[in-house]
């Protein structure tokens, strides 16, 4: 079994009265997509800073390739937090080499980067800009290239795709999965559970500062499975209602003409081809799927549900 990138063991962390983290614990493995979810307050963005040690814990333990984490892993990690932190002032060429020689490049290797970067996402007129000429969209594309500019292991991104437009939002998504299919590893919060299925191989979704769910996308969707169906057909709704007798519950029903759309739910130990052999000698069946709880779907049941 490979030893994961990055392992949180029992975090909790307390300002004053109030317990942003209890016992929260999250393995994320090298090379993959690592999503942390939960509403606003839950205790994400916590955890996001004890991780970059911006803040430490209470209690519990970090490690960073198998080995408990020191100050300079730091260096190792990429994080875009947030609430961006450009310098308004600047130009943008000159913060985008200041904040490169901080994360260890030198000027010559740091323009190079740049020049990458810049040419890739269109950003070439901006050098000489200040900060507080783009637009917060521009300024995010800007921060995003100074985050994984020095190709660092372990990427964090907390909503990375707030002030986008659906066009940068999807350039933004896309260049998460290249980093991802050339090694990198990621952490990332966001609320727009669409990009979790997406991107997402695992998920830990906290709330009120635990951690309730957590595992591979896949195998949570599957937990929450409710064998429920949808199908259309071709026939007499009637008919088609008649033959499902008890073993099924009809949840939703859809008629235009003969053209027919259920969603129903198998009762007891019924399977799909109780269906079939109940329903085939009175309609023609056009299509036939599972309904699968979406993590936007999983998100909301619990969440609402007491933690």
């Amino acid at each position: 079994m490979t030893t994961p990138l990055f392992e949180a063991r029992n975090i909790s962390k307390s300002y004053g009265n109030y317990r942003a983290l209890d016992d929260v614990s999250i393995s994320v493995e090298r090379g993959s997509v690592f999503g942390l979810l939960g509403p606003n307050g839950a205790g994400k963005t916590s955890l996001i800073r004890i991780i970059n040690q911006i803040t430490a814990p209470d209690s519990g333990t970090l490690f960073f390739d198998g080995k408990p984490m020191e100050p300079a892993h730091v260096a190792r990690i990429g994080y875009l937090p947030e609430e961006r932190g450009l310098y308004k002032k600047m130009e943008v060429g000159e913060q985008c080499l200041y904040l490169a020689r901080l994360r260890g490049l030198d000027k010559h290797e740091a323009k190079r980067r740049l020049r990458i970067w810049f040419e890739k996402f269109e950003m070439q007129s901006w050098w000489n800009k200040k900060v507080e000429e783009l637009s917060k969209g521009m300024a995010q594309k800007v921060q995003f290239v100074v985050t994984v500019l020095h190709e660092p292991e372990l990427l964090i991104f907390d909503e990375p795709f707030s002030g986008f437009d659906p066009v940068n939002a999807a350039i933004i998504r896309d260049e998460i999965l290249s980093l991802s299919q050339k090694g990198a590893t990621i952490i990332f919060s966001t609320h727009r559970m669409e990009t979790v299925e997406e991107l997402c191989d695992s998920i830990a979704l906290i709330n009120k500062s635990k951690k309730i769910l957590d595992g591979k996308v896949r195998d949570i969707q599957n937990q929450f499975r409710t064998n429920t169906f949808e199908m259309e057909f071709r026939g007499n709704m009637l008919s088609f209602t008649t033959a499902l007798w008890t073993g099924f519950e009809l949840l939703e029903r859809f008629t235009d003409g003969d053209h027919c759309r259920v969603r129903l739910k198998m009762l007891g130990n019924n399977t799909v081809n109780n269906l079939f052999n109940a329903v085939m000698p009175v309609c023609e069946i056009k299509s036939f799927r599972e309904v699968i709880p979406t993590m936007n779907e999983i998100f909301i049941r619990n969440v609402q549900e007491p933690a």
